[in-house]
């Protein structure tokens, strides 16, 4: 029994209850056995009587019930339970004197209205004992021309799976006549406040069951940002709702579709929807709006999600957007569509724009075991790394064409849970791109002298790179690699190590050589000097940086000069300054090859910064950095 059909079942109740009453006679306290009995039968409710009933017959009669329950059990679920405290009925006097049923107002205060939350679909709905209480009754419906709902309660729940859901403080007063019908009101859900406005055009015959033109507007204020406004043909057959023809706008964006429920046993939604926007959570920040500073990276969250509320509906979905937004995150377009059955929500999205590239993939969310499992695979092509990372999570250091496939599984009920047990694969592939905010070549010449503490990010600046790739076997939220490389003008970087997803943090051993090209990817790789492997540790916002040598963390006075004693330096080259018996020679290549790095990994200086001293020297008008290199090295 889901809440329209209820909804139906207590203006039957009180039309056949108030039909016994003028049946059997006034005071109607002493035939109540006999008006439970035919309630019972045309409804298959079980009626008790808990208050006082009064009625007056000046200047219009008027029945008033008070602490009425009604009650009816469906098999091994909870029982459908209508609580009234207080039901009122009017009607003119002279309809009373003439035998007929038209009630002028049908007023509810206070109705609880308790609605069992099913697992499974019954195979074909059973009908209810002894009669119906849906809008297909037999008995003759009488025309009412008001009914209100003060302060009304909707309660959801499922026993056995300790669920419970309320729609609250619902207030509403609809009107019939002349064929229209207008039915507005509001009602609150937790901190959320709703807002409805029908209005319908009924058939002129209502037992032909034509459809009804509905306009409909909706307002959710945190939840449907411009509200939704719709316009339909709506049919009703029993428990069976069809929507056809159905636009509007959702949040200012129009759509176009149809839709239909089935209200008989657990709810069954189809809906295929096409429309212009979609847009999720937060808006973007304006143009304009200040700059706000990076913060450190926090945990994950730990609050925890409830996704069981996905077991008590099952739903068939088709939804194409030219855009959809959440955030900063954008899809265009859009192509989705998806799966809700007992519990499981499969959704695919086929050959979706991202950032000029395209997207394909399934997510699979399994909702039915005491924690969520989910199941995504997918591949990305061309997509524009800078604009993702920055949507999806806040990181916008890395831009490029990214290049991705992955097959990723987890559990969990909060983010911190699902981040901690993912597993899996993943591959990527960023071309031709850049390391903002990043001075790659300053840090690699610092660490000859110095270990680093963060990223020694400096907003002005970026590092030019022709390919950045690895792939990844994700074990319990770590993603090891074997193959990190990076490659760029005039270096190439190797690596291997882990990548700890659930507590964001590095440690990876990363070996730079410098090379003797300016191309990128596919260049030469011959190195010069075999260059000492940097660690990178710690958490992934600010990790530690510094040379493998062992005791550098512990006397790092000590570590910098044994690399001076063994004439190494990180590229093989001697960090001393004017000491040891060819130290000029190794400052001048030294001082050469920090020029080269810092050109050729595409280092940008501020645009006020003056010439220094570390430029390439040896090089003459027409020369370059390669070949000053090339006469040093062979005292040419």
């Amino acid at each position: 029994m889901t809440i329209v059909k209820l909804a139906g079942a207590v203006v039957a109740v009180v039309v056949l209850l108030f039909a016994a009453v003028l049946a059997v006679g006034i005071p109607p306290g002493i035939m109540t056995s006999a008006i439970g009995a035919r309630v019972e039968r045309d409804t298959g409710f079980r009626i008790e009587f808990g208050g006082a009933t009064r009625i007056a017959l000046w200047p219009a009669f008027r029945l008033t019930l008070n602490d009425v329950t009604l009650e009816r059990h469906g098999g091994t679920e909870a029982a459908e339970r209508v609580e009234l405290a207080t039901t009122r009925v009017e009607m003119p006097l002279a309809n009373l004197w003439s035998g007929s049923l038209a009630i002028t107002e049908l007023a509810l205060e206070r109705p609880a209205i308790y609605l069992p939350l099913r697992r499974e679909r019954a195979t074909k709905a059973a009908a209810p004992a002894g009669g119906t209480a849906s809008g297909d009754q037999t008995t003759t419906m009488p025309r009412i021309d008001r009914v209100t709902v003060t302060d009304g309660a909707v309660i959801f729940a499922n026993r056995r799976d300790k669920v419970e859901d309320r729609i609250e403080a619902i207030n509403l007063a609809a009107t019939v006549g002349n064929r229209q019908m207008t039915l507005t009101g509001g009602a609150r859900s937790g901190e959320r406040t709703f807002k409805l406005d029908l209005r319908a055009a009924l058939p002129d015959d209502a037992s032909a069951r034509r459809a009804a033109t509905v306009d409909l507007a909706f307002e959710a204020p945190g939840l449907v940002a411009g509200g939704l406004t719709a316009k339909a043909d709506v049919r009703v057959a029993g428990a069976a709702v069809r929507i056809n023809g159905l636009s509007g706008t959702l949040d200012g964006k129009p759509f176009t579709g149809w839709a239909s429920v089935d209200l008989a046993d657990k709810p069954l939604v189809k809906l295929d929807l096409d429309i212009q926007e979609i847009a999720l959570g937060k808006p973007a920040p304006a143009a304009n709006a200040p700059a706000v500073a990076p913060q450190p990276a926090a945990e994950w969250n730990n609050a925890p999600f409830d996704l069981r509320g996905l077991n008590y509906v099952d739903a068939e979905v088709r939804v194409s957007a030219a855009r959809l937004a959440s955030g900063d995150f954008r899809i265009a377009p859009l192509a989705l569509g998806a799966t809700l059955d007992r519990g499981v929500l499969t959704a695919r999205i086929e050959n979706s724009g991202l950032y000029d590239g395209l997207a394909n993939g399934t997510l699979t969310l399994d909702a039915s075991g005491p924690a969520p499992r989910f199941d995504a695979q997918g591949d990305l092509a061309g997509v524009r790394a800078l604009p993702l990372l920055s949507g999806l999570a806040d990181f916008d250091r890395l831009d490029g064409k990214l290049q991705a496939t992955f097959a990723v599984q987890s559990s969990g009920d909060s983010a911190r849970a699902v981040m901690a047990n993912l597993a899996g694969t993943a591959s990527l592939d960023f071309r031709d791109g850049a390391i903002r905010g990043i001075n790659v070549a300053q840090m690699i010449r610092s660490l000859t002298g110095r270990t680093l503490n963060g990223w020694q990010a400096d907003e002005v600046q970026a590092t030019d790179l022709s390919q950045l790739s690895a792939s990844f076997r994700i074990a319990q939220g770590r993603a090891e690699t074997a193959d990190l490389m990076l490659a760029g003008p005039l270096v190439r970087m190797t690596g291997a190590g882990t990548v700890d997803l659930g507590g964001k943090a590095l440690a990876l051993r990363v070996e730079p050589r410098l090379v003797m090209t300016l191309e990128g990817q596919g260049g030469k790789t011959d190195p010069v000097g075999l260059g000492v492997p940097v660690m990178i540790a710690g958490p992934w916002a600010a990790p530690r940086i510094y040379p493998d040598v062992a005791g550098i963390l512990d006397n790092p006075a000590a570590a910098y000069g044994r690399l001076r004693e063994l004439g190494q330096g990180l590229f093989g080259i001697s960090p001393d300054n004017g000491t040891g018996e060819n130290s000029g020679d190794n400052n001048s290549l030294g001082e050469t090859l920090g020029g080269m790095i810092r050109q050729g990994l595409g280092a940008r200086p501020r645009p006020d910064a003056a010439p220094t001293q570390s430029d390439p020297p040896g090089r003459t008008d027409g020369g370059s950095p390669v070949d000053g290199i090339l006469k040093q090295l062979f005292g040419r």
